[in-house]
């Protein structure tokens, strides 16, 4: 008999979600600070038939507003009318979706730091009891983590213990490799 038939195994869903609006990383023109925190306000311009959007950021030291561009001399009919009205109710979940958006990240020249903007909700599981965790891991908005901090957070380790166990084959993935940042579901199994 192998020995593997003994082991016991445990399969348990991660959800990854944010718990608010990510930091937003760019120089302030007015003091030396770069982060800058968004309530998830928009402003809307109308100039003649064409809007501008921008989401509203205010720096988090001496609170001069940005103004992020989301659309840029849209035609107003162009624009369907339930976003326009989000837009006008300043809907946060719109503003998150916006933030999620790569190409209003990229135009902007920012970066977002969602170090204290996520949280990790787990299926119960028994670790001590289990010799072989299979962990499905979903990401609810596309946040990007480093994988490290990720799995320390769930397995209540530190990150080194974390990069000692991927080393010695302890924790693995099939889907890819645990390094680096990642916004993309995966799956690993802890041994």
């Amino acid at each position: 008999m192998h020995e593997d038939t003994f082991l016991v195994r445990a399969t348990t869903q991660w959800l990854v979600r944010p718990t608010d609006f990510p930091t937003i990383r760019r120089r302030c023109r007015t003091c030396p600070s770069t982060e800058y925190r968004t309530q998830g306000r928009f402003r809307v311009n109308a100039n003649h038939k064409l809007l501008d959007v921008w989401l509203l950021a205010l720096c988090a030291r001496c609170g001069e507003t940005v103004k992020l561009t989301v659309l840029e001399r849209v035609h107003v009919r162009s624009i369907e009318p339930t976003m326009l009205t989000r837009f006008h109710d300043n809907d946060p979940a719109l503003a998150a979706q916006l933030l999620a958006d790569s190409d209003v990240v990229r135009r902007n020249d920012v970066r977002l730091d969602w170090a204290d903007a996520w949280t990790l909700d787990m299926d119960p599981v028994e670790l001590p009891k289990a010799d072989i965790l299979d962990v499905g891991v979903h990401f609810a908005q596309r946040i990007p983590l480093r994988l490290t901090t990720l799995i320390a957070t769930g397995l209540e380790v530190s990150r080194a213990e974390v990069t000692k166990r991927v080393a010695a084959g302890q924790i693995s993935s099939s889907d890819r490799e645990l390094t680096g940042r990642c916004a993309q579901d995966f799956s690993f199994v802890v041994r």
